[in-house]
């Protein structure tokens, strides 16, 4: 009889990780062999179904499926339509997607960096930020990467661990009978399973049906973004103070970038798409210095989006029997503290890590949310405050509030 050894590497180079819970480790996975695994496995299976396929709904699902759960995703959208834009995974994240061995993987496809530069109305240098670099010194604090890499990588740890993603589906309606949550999904099959995670972002038809509701908050910002060339000079995070509204560059990767600009005192509208490149041109013209440099290449960019900037959190429990939300879902803060990724990937492992440390779903979720309520309300909190900080110009306050909040984000989870 032949056992597969796990440490050995697979035919594409890479070794197949096992894990089970650990009070060791800083998100408590350890990993384990592959008969191990086989005999927690043949222990009984444990099933979960879980509504979306994003950053939350992804790692949620590859922490399970290692720990023994056999994870179906519904994900209401085509595999295709990942937004092509992008996002910064801040030192919570990385230590969070080192914790699942693939913070290199991220760093290899996006841009890291250690540094925010703050900016003022004048143009002149007003301070820097330097990130707490979390999974050790030589590696960066922070990375940029476009948001289609990141689900790639995400998206094929699950599958690679079992997880089976269904596109075009979703929650159709839940119903709770005893310790099995039965679901119905939007193409008319049902599901009988021990766990319902809604990880369907912040309008959740998930967090609906569980019956758990909060409301959709706007704070009176727009936050446009554009993909544009990387300037040389961007080996950092740089942030524009204006007299009216605040603009932006993160570095994507050696060649791409993302600007931001977050327009202040505005209504929520829609603009036809043909004008919104010509519309973030004429509000970047207020920012001096370099952002004269950032203004002229969104023309060349292939894509400008324009969104409001809300928030929702929910109050009390995020969990109604064994369903349960989280990310966006439970939690979703302004863009200020580019910091809704790290939450999201820090939900899906501590999710996985106090079911595996309780014998019933309900006490495990319990758990999970005594664990992770403070920790992400004081995040949405701190980004709604630097909204308000932005808009009434009190700029030196803002940074030093996103530094502060760094590095109490810094804390373990």
């Amino acid at each position: 009889m032949f056992l597969l050894d796990d440490r050995l590497p697979t035919a594409d180079g890479r070794r197949p990780i096992r894990t089970r819970p650990s009070a060791h480790a800083p998100y408590g996975f350890e990993e384990i062999g592959a008969l191990e695994a086989y005999m927690d496995n043949y222990r009984g299976a444990r099933t979960a179904v879980i509504v979306g396929a994003g950053v939350a709904g992804l790692t949620a699902a590859t922490a399970l499926a290692r720990d023994g759960w056999q994870v179906e995703i519904a994900e209401v959208g085509p595999l295709e339509t990942t937004s092509g834009g992008g996002l910064c995974l801040t030192g919570p994240s990385l230590r969070a997607l080192d914790e699942l061995g693939l913070a290199d993987a991220c760093l290899a496809e996006g841009y890291g960096m250690s540094t925010i530069t703050h900016v003022d109305v004048n143009g002149e240098f007003a301070g820097e930020v330097r990130l707490p670099r979390l999974i050790g010194a030589r590696r960066p604090a922070t990375v940029g990467i476009a948001r289609p890499a990141l689900h790639r990588i995400l998206h094929t740890e699950a599958e690679r661990c079992g997880v089976v993603v269904r596109h075009g589906v979703t929650v159709a309606a839940v119903d709770q009978e005893g310790e099995l949550v039965r679901v119905r999904l939007s193409d008319g099959t049902v599901r009988q399973v021990a766990l319902l995670v809604g990880a369907d972002g912040i309008r959740s038809s998930a967090r609906s049906l569980l019956g758990l509701e909060t409301s959709l908050d706007f704070h009176g910002q727009m936050v446009w973004r554009a993909l544009v060339p990387r300037p040389l000079w961007a080996t950092g995070i740089h942030q524009f103070a204006g007299k009216a509204d605040t603009a932006g560059l993160v570095p994507l990767s050696a060649r791409q970038a993302y600007v931001f600009l977050t327009e202040n005192g505005v209504e929520r509208s829609v603009l036809p798409d043909a004008e919104l490149a010509p519309r973030l041109q004429q509000l970047l013209e207020a920012f001096p210095g370099r952002v004269e440099e950032i203004r002229s290449l969104v023309p060349l960019s292939e894509s400008v989006v324009r969104r409001p900037v809300l928030t929702a959190l929910l109050e009390g429990a995020w969990n109604r029997g064994n369903g349960v939300v989280i990310g966006d879902a439970a939690h979703a803060p302004a863009p200020q503290m580019a910091s809704g990724a790290a939450l999201a990937v820090e939900d899906g492992l501590v999710l996985a890590r106090e079911l595996g440390r309780h014998d019933s779903v309900g006490t495990g979720l319990q758990s999970f949310v005594g664990r992770r309520a403070q920790r992400c309300r004081t995040l949405v909190e701190t980004s709604v405050a630097i909204a308000g900080l932005e808009q009434a110009q009190r700029h030196h306050e803002a940074y030093r509030l996103v530094d502060s909040c760094h590095r109490l984000m810094a804390e373990p989870a």
